[in-house]
């Protein structure tokens, strides 16, 4: 039978991409070090041959493009690509230049771009195709090689890639969620499965538990005692030390207990993947929570979500060299009692955030570590400089800001999904995420720009720097300091003498200050009532005053119901204006307790007690003074 020019063409188009397949499949065998038993050698044929059909059916179904068209938007790329930045040595007005003819050329490809998308929007728009460019692009970033491994273990790792695949719904939220880290899909089934066995709540379809149980599995999906393979990587990661289903339970006991951010109950599985993935322990998370909630609850409320959680780095993780001492506690109680550079800074800073809900990343710098959160307006950059000096692990900073602000449009981000898995069903490369909008194949390409568009068409603006390089590498103040004002009820204002001779003081019953300073912030404390924070920032001692009434003179035992977060702190009285009396302070780990007892002598009448801290000192948290009567 005579076969036309065009049939014998793409008979030989496929022959070329399976062998490519094969010589892939070749080359992760010889990466991973995994040998394939009889099974999984007819497992990387039943994946192949299923990639290789998959292949040609969406290549059948893809809407036609005008050749001139294409070529205008390959050949706009090739000259962005083709752009040499200038040298260390070359001059201002060389880099000048670069970047403006750098901008024209973005621009260029912008609007070659839009010209493909403009015919081709429709088609995006559908779901169709969606059952094979689904399975195409998870068999393309597994591998079918990686896939064959994993399932050649057994027969219920086969039938967790079974089910997976016969799930087009959970195939959607998967890659809609950036995918499984590494390519590791079979292991992600693995911990998703091992999360719903273990919590009723996960397996309520659509509810924040299910993402967060989902969002937890693709994005560290390596159990114990298992090495780490694939090559689609968000983030980087070696074998983890933390128990993917614990971690979930520990943030599904916490959502239900009330101490997780308002805003965490919304947040989408792409966002609930970078809570859960922190280093440090469980118990550090809940510590975490409940020192805040004694020591500093205003950083919990702080309206501005830029700071909300986080201003604990700024106000209580000093910039000094990073010691370790066991003797105080965990790792994160260390690292607030110690302090330490701008990595450890950041680490607590995202520590912080993801203990109450709030999806966190980190983002290095050259020479520095910073961080970057999510809020309702947008990621933000805390602690360090702007997105295009930093990268989120194997992600470019501007590539991450580029895409959490397209998927906030989230019909318009499917259409540059439905283009990325038509790349991988075609076997492209992916445009590069480390070398903003570099490299990549035409279909993956037209998705890079779509994204381009979206923010453009939306005017998005990313948020301004939290404190920036001045914060992150320093204990400067920043000019905020001041605590928000709050209206103190009288009770709080009110001293109380017992029948018992006992004089009860309120924190907030001082004569002064009367709110809050760079120094002295009153707020209101999680469990009612209101207390006062002594702040460690800033070179030059405040009094805080109080007047009491005596009914009668004689010895008192003076105790304070303290929180601290660092050991070694003592507070100096002041009693009637003469008499100087140090105060030792217990190490509470931001829980409260009792300062160290001392005995003073009031006179009948007015009596004035003022304290302080010598400079430069840590953070205090005072809710009340107790005089006891010396019998």
């Amino acid at each position: 039978m005579m076969r036309s020019r065009k049939q014998i063409a793409s008979i030989i188009a496929v022959c070329i991409y399976c062998a490519g397949l094969t010589q892939i499949a070749q080359a992760q065998n010889s990466k991973s070090g995994i040998q394939l038993n009889p099974r999984g050698k007819e497992l990387l044929t039943q994946y192949t041959d299923e990639l290789s059909s998959l292949n040609s059916e969406v290549e059948a179904a893809l809407p036609t493009i005008a050749p001139d068209q294409k070529q205008a938007f390959i050949d706009a790329r090739s000259a962005l690509a083709n752009i040499k930045p200038p040298t260390e040595e070359e001059n201002a007005v060389a880099k000048k230049n670069y970047e403006k003819e750098k901008e024209q050329a973005e621009a260029t490809a912008l609007v070659k771009a839009r010209a493909i998308q403009k015919d081709i929007d429709k088609f995006l728009a559908s779901d169709s195709l969606d059952p094979k460019l689904l399975k195409a692009a998870i068999i393309q970033n597994a591998t079918p090689q990686g896939l064959a491994e994993f399932a050649q273990q057994g027969p219920a790792e086969e039938k967790l890639l079974e089910q997976l695949f016969a799930d087009e719904a959970l195939m959607k939220q998967i890659l809609i969620a950036g995918g499984a880290n590494g390519g590791e899909y079979g292991e992600a089934m693995q911990v998703y499965t091992a999360i719903l066995a273990k919590s009723q709540r996960a397996r309520e379809a659509g509810s924040i538990f299910q993402r967060l149980a989902l969002g937890t599995a693709i994005h560290m999906p390596w159990l114990l005692g298992k090495e780490k393979g694939g090559v689609h990587n968000i983030v980087y990661r070696t074998q983890t030390t933390v128990d993917q289903i614990e971690r979930y339970l520990h943030y599904e006991k916490a959502f239900l207990d009330g101490e997780l951010d308002p805003a965490f109950k919304d947040m989408n599985t792409w966002e609930c993947r970078f809570i859960t993935d922190d280093p440090y322990s469980d118990e550090d998370l809940a510590w975490t929570r409940k020192m805040m909630q004694n020591y500093r609850p205003d950083h919990i409320t702080n309206p501005d979500y830029k700071w909300r959680y986080i201003r604990i780095v700024k106000s209580d993780v000093p910039y000094v060299s990073p010691t370790s001492d066991p003797s105080l506690g965990t790792p994160a109680q260390q690292h607030i009692a110690l302090g330490g550079i701008c990595g450890r800074r950041a680490f607590y800073g995202r520590l912080a955030t993801r203990a109450f809900g709030i999806p966190s990343r980190a983002s290095t710098q050259t020479g520095h570590g910073a961080m970057c959160h999510w809020t309702p307006d947008g990621w933000v950059v805390c602690l360090g400089a702007w997105w295009s000096n930093a990268w989120c692990g194997p992600q470019g900073g501007l590539d991450f800001l580029l895409d959490s602000q397209a998927r906030e449009h989230a019909d318009d981000y499917l259409q540059v999904l439905r283009a990325q898995w038509i790349g991988d069903a075609l076997g492209e490369p992916d445009v590069s995420i480390r070398q903003y909008g570099s490299g990549g194949g035409f279909w993956d390409g037209l998705a890079f720009y779509k994204k381009r568009a979206i923010v453009e068409d939306a005017e998005i603006e990313a948020l301004e720097l939290a404190g920036g390089m001045k914060l992150g590498e320093s204990d400067e103040l920043l000019g905020d300091e001041k605590g928000e004002e709050i209206e103190i009820p009288e009770s709080d204002k009110t001293i109380v003498f017992g029948d018992d001779g006992i004089i009860t003081i309120p924190a907030a019953a001082c004569d002064r200050p009367t709110n809050s300073t760079d120094k002295v912030a009153f707020m209101k404390s999680w469990d009612g009532g209101t207390q006062i924070h002594y702040g460690r920032l800033g070179q030059r001692p405040e009094l805080i005053r109080y007047s009491v009434e005596a009914p009668a003179a004689g010895a008192y035992t003076l105790v304070a119901d303290v929180a601290t977060v660092s050991p070694k702190q003592e507070i100096i009285l002041r009693l009637n204006r003469r008499t100087l009396i140090d105060i030792s302070l217990p190490y509470t780990k931001g829980m409260w307790d009792k300062s160290k007892p001392v005995t003073i002598d009031l006179k009948e009448g007015r009596n004035t007690l003022m304290f302080t801290c010598r400079a430069p000192n840590r953070g205090v948290t005072m809710k009340e003074i107790q005089l006891v009567p010396v019998k």
